[in-house]
């Protein structure tokens, strides 16, 4: 009977790996990451189309729903949005590019490093400027 693990020089080959193909490469994590970034784009979209439309129906019920969100754990719900929408443009301009550009694969991995770059340039200053207000409205202003 032959061995279906060795080629016919005496060569072994390595066995199938079981379970995932995935070995928690950065390239599966942006995947990940567009993924979970996209849904939550999808479900803030529904929830903003929602409060909005209650402006027709009630005045005071849109004022009372926008008056919740003047609070600080909105404020880092708004941070954690536009860091996921951020993440979510830059990556897919990636995936464009991978897909549509003949070499675009061979640089995917320095792609998603220089995303990742400007994804912090963008959010750093970004979160310091959305979170200013809150940090003084909760601890005081120092003037």
């Amino acid at each position: 009977m032959s061995n279906p693990t060795a080629f016919a020089s005496g060569k072994r080959v390595p066995r199938p790996r079981r379970g995932s193909v995935y070995r928690g490469d950065a390239g599966m994590w942006s995947w990940v990451a567009h993924r979970i970034t996209g849904v939550l784009t999808f479900f803030f979209l529904f929830a903003h189309v929602l409060d909005t439309a209650l402006v027709r129906v009630s005045p005071q019920a849109y004022n009372t729903v926008i008056e919740t969100y003047k609070n600080p754990v909105v404020n880092l719900f708004e941070v954690g949005l536009v860091a996921a929408v951020l993440y979510h443009a830059l990556n897919g301009i990636r995936v464009m590019l991978v897909d549509f550009w003949a070499s675009g694969a061979r640089y995917q991995r320095m792609m998603l490093w220089v995303v990742v770059g400007i994804w912090l340039v963008l959010m750093i200053p970004g979160v310091y400027f959305m979170l200013q207000r809150t940090v003084s409205v909760m601890f005081g202003s120092a003037s």
